[in-house]
């Protein structure tokens, strides 16, 4: 009974945080100097990510996660088709994905959904045009919500600590690698290649803890200091 109730939880947050960047993205719709400001701090983030970690990028080790996080996390992309075909496949979620999966899933949309709120939180708080370090700064600052911020790099976390621990699990590999064909067919490629993008990356690294430590180290970092400022 406890694992029925924990995979409608499960479920409930999925489509709780679908549902939550819909909205976001339907408010961006009716106001296109919004959706501007929200690209262009998507784009700053995105230079940001790659310039602190241009190391691990550059790594051959280390790579493929990088890239990973910095282009299916961070980018500044329309992630709304693989939105949709997670929304489409919520009811079915027990039938389709392992267990595991399901939980990873939950905290990719949860950190997919804070992140897009964080960021249109900045767009209300900043000017049009390309984003600048300082514009950045202030808009970062008048927004606060540190725990929210805390919370967004913790979920970062989550995300690769499964994703490791799923590439210990053959049977987690032949299930997405099955997957493709029939995936592709009932329209849910992006969401199929996202995930698979996902484990592939991460298999590669034999191994996330000093990965995912860079990252943690750096991110509090930088949330430290821009929360200090005065």
């Amino acid at each position: 009974m406890r694992y029925a109730l924990n995979m409608l939880e499960d479920e409930s947050a999925i489509a709780a945080g679908l549902e939550r960047v819909r909205a976001l993205r339907e408010e961006r719709s009716a106001d296109p100097e919004l959706a501007a400001r929200v690209t262009e701090i998507k784009r700053f983030q995105h230079r940001r990510f790659a310039n602190d970690y241009a190391q691990l990028l550059a790594s051959e080790r280390y790579g493929a996660a990088a890239r990973f996080f910095l282009n299916d996390l961070y980018g500044p992309v329309d992630f709304s088709a693989r939105d949709a075909q997670f929304s489409r496949i919520v009811p079915a979620l027990r039938r389709l994905l392992p267990d595991e999966l399901v939980r990873t899933v939950e905290q990719l949309i949860e950190l997919h959904a804070l992140s897009e709120s964080l960021d249109q939180a900045m767009a209300h708080c900043i000017g049009p045009g390309p984003v600048e370090a300082a514009a950045y700064v202030s808009a970062w600052r008048q927004v606060g919500r540190e725990p929210d911020r805390l919370r967004q790099v913790e979920l970062v976390l989550d995300v690769g600590r499964a994703l490791d621990r799923h590439t210990r699990k053959p049977f987690l590999a032949t299930t997405l690698r099955l997957m493709h064909g029939p995936a592709h067919a009932a329209g849910l490629g992006e969401l199929q290649a996202f995930l698979q993008d996902g484990f592939t990356a991460f298999k590669t690294m034999k191994g996330a803890g000093e990965f995912l430590n860079t990252i943690a180290e750096n991110e509090r970092r930088q949330i430290d200091a821009l929360f200090s400022m005065g």
